[in-house]
């Protein structure tokens, strides 16, 4: 027994290997230096005195001013950026910062950590003085260096032409002219104000974001993926194709605590993967499958992208309506790429996973279930009414306790504080590359306030589309999808919802349908090409053309492409506005929809479809979209008709 201990573990850190190197090569945010030396020593001690800053602050213990917590949060953001990011070229093994480097460190600490000090003496003299104003010009560049290392240029450059457009928007002849504005004010306007970099996107990065990938970097220490991995076998092996549908459960899983399409990708597929390929799924597929169902951690409760408490801040709405109304888009996700599976294991002819790489659910249960125990206390804690940050602190602090617990009772305590350390290292590194892309979608946020841009473009959206709901969904959903091939999906949302969520909103869309709407597709640009970045992920570990990955996984979850569109007709699905016998009706007509698209994607229901009720079965998806007796009632019909057809001619050709 203590060997295959030894021989699992070597082999889980080779798989961690594996994706670390994946991540560091498409993911710029994981792209981090390999440092050794005391330089490891001082990144390491900022990271965890980053994280146990936050801990503190979110116990209660200690409580700054708003503006005082994101400019010590913006400080450590700058410092690890600084440090972990080369400015060019790759990373040498082992190498540390350059003098550069550490020159850039400085300048965006001291002016990061300037209000921490002198925000009480403004808000007493209520103008800037002169070195309000340098300090925030180098802030703001500082930002945009900082964004360019360690989330990529293209979110850089887009800021950099918002602040050009701030600066020099009276030259534009048009609607999209302004005024303009002296640098002076745009400065005012980004450092001293709280629409600017210290704006709400750095507000919720420093609070509930910090603590809930902190929270995972936990649960990762402390062997949840073993646990999800062999349930999700218990759950799913035993079903045609049960490879597959492992694959798409592990995702759910750990979506529910990781809320990271590439992360989820990077954990999950060096184990779902192989086990797919050896199955007889074809390689690109199984790579495709990891990247669309990775993808959907992003919207499954409760632990979503770190876009979702964004949007709870804009509704001002309580995080836990934004989780509830996540639920049933997230699962009906998970349902069309299932539907999609089992029809590829069907024209396959394949069988069940074999029973001896199966544990039973018992045994699973008894050694591991306690790991469950902090995700169902979060849920716990939102569904009381408290707040996220709460939430969060009691679950890091449950996941310590009971990890604790066990290994004083296994013996190994010494091993779990090693773990302990290593979590709130590496929470605050994965946190750098989401919370500068926060501070610097301030700058966008800032200029687009000051200019009214946003109003501007909402009511293009609105007269290009002539005010239809369906035209407007639609051009929003392209845009979207274009913003999610250079941006981050924090990033991608915060822009979509303050342009084109408004536009929905003004012509009759509920707000928590529109927005949702706009983050459910800042989520899915992860998976379209010719940027498809879950693909990418999933194509490297899985040594496969990242173009056929992308496009195959692109393929998968079009099914779930409908949904978003469901939800903007029927908001029942988001328990908005609705009666528990309209949940019920919405939620059976879409979960039939998103099960007709993917039929209709594989071209085989019983057997292989014709045009005509391949045609039919897209038809009747699209009618299950549009709420309303008439639509459900022929989509309905069509569905059974067809599936009523494909059995009679089994029949036939069985006979």
């Amino acid at each position: 027994m203590p060997d295959d201990i030894g021989k699992d573990k070597v082999v889980e850190e080779i798989s961690q290997a594996e994706a670390d190197a994946v991540l560091s090569k498409i993911d710029k945010e994981s792209s981090f230096r390999k440092m050794g030396g005391n330089w490891a020593l001082v990144v390491s001690g900022i990271a965890v005195l980053m994280s146990i800053y936050h801990l503190v602050t979110s116990s209660g213990v200690w409580i700054l001013d708003a503006m005082k917590h994101r400019s010590v949060h913006l400080t450590f953001l700058m410092v690890l950026t600084f440090l972990l990011y080369p400015a060019f070229g790759k990373k040498k093994k082992g190498e540390g910062p350059s003098v550069m480097d550490l020159v850039w460190l400085a300048f965006s600490a001291v002016s990061s950590i300037y209000l921490l000090f002198y925000f009480d003496e403004f808000s007493l003299r209520g103008t800037a003085v002169l070195r309000d104003y340098i300090m925030g010009g180098i802030v703001i560049i500082c930002t945009l260096e900082a964004t360019r290392r360690s989330v990529g240029k293209e979110l850089m450059i887009l800021s950099l032409v918002f602040i050009a457009y701030g600066l020099w928007g009276q030259y534009i002849p048009g609607v999209l002219g302004h005024t303009g504005f002296s640098v002076r004010r745009i400065i005012y306007q980004l450092f001293l104000s709280s629409e600017g970099v210290f704006g709400t996107a750095l507000g919720v990065s420093a609070t509930y974001i910090f603590l809930f990938i902190l929270f995972g970097s936990f649960l990762a220490e402390t062997g949840m993926g073993g646990f999800i991995k062999d349930f999700s076998l218990c759950i799913a092996g035993r079903t045609i194709g049960g490879e597959g549908k492992v694959a798409i459960v592990t995702c759910g899983l750990m979506g529910m605590i990781n809320g990271s399409a590439v992360g989820n990708v990077a954990a999950t597929g060096t184990f779902t993967i192989p086990l797919m390929r050896d199955a007889g799924f074809k390689p690109v597929f199984s790579a495709a499958l990891v990247a669309a169902a990775g993808t959907g951690g992003m919207i499954m409760p409760p632990v979503m992208g770190a876009a979702s408490f964004i949007m709870a801040e804009y509704l001002r709405m309580n995080y836990v309506l934004i989780m509830l109304a996540a639920a049933i888009p997230a699962v009906l996700y998970y349902i069309s790429q299932y539907a999609y599976v089992h029809i590829e294991a069907q024209k396959l002819g394949m069988k069940t996973v074999p029973s001896e790489k199966i544990k039973p659910i018992g045994i699973v249960l008894r050694k591991q279930g306690y790991m469950i125990i902090p995700v169902i206390a979060i849920i716990y804690l939102l569904l009381k009414g408290r707040t996220p940050l709460y939430a969060a602190f009691y679950g890091i602090a449950s996941t310590v306790v009971i990890t604790a617990i066990v290994g004083i009772y296994k013996g190994n305590f010494v091993d779990m504080l090693k773990g302990y350390y290593r979590a709130l290292e590496q929470g605050a590194r994965q946190c750098v590359g989401v919370g500068v892309a926060c501070a610097v979608v301030g700058i966008i946020n800032g200029i687009t306030n000051m200019s009214g841009l946003g109003l501007v473009l909402g009511n293009s959206i609105i007269s290009l589309a002539q005010g239809n709901i369906f035209a407007t969904a639609f051009l929003t959903m392209i845009v979207s999808i274009i913003l999610g091939m250079g941006l981050p999906t924090t990033a991608c949302y915060i822009i979509t919802a303050t342009i084109a969520a408004p536009a929905l909103v003004k012509i009759g869309v509920n707000p928590l349908a529109a927005h949702m709407f706009c983050y459910y597709f800042a989520c899915l640009s992860n998976l379209t090409p010719p940027v498809a970045i879950a693909s990418y992920g999933a194509a490297g570990l899985s040594g496969q053309n990242p173009s056929e990955v992308g496009w195959t996984g692109f393929r998968i979850a079009l099914p779930g492409f409908v949904i978003p569109f469901t939800f903007i007709y029927a908001p029942a699905l988001l328990f908005v506005d609705s009666t528990i016998p309209e949940v019920i009706l919405a939620t059976i007509s879409a979960f039939v929809g998103v099960i007709a698209a993917a039929v209709a994607m594989q071209n085989y229901f019983i057997r292989p479809l014709n045009i005509v009720t391949r045609l039919a079965l897209f038809v009747s998806a699209v009618l299950l979209i549009f709420p309303g007796v008439v639509t459900d009632t022929i989509g309905f019909a069509l569905v059974i008709a067809i599936w009523l057809y494909q059995r009679r001619l089994n029949k036939v050709a069985l006979a």
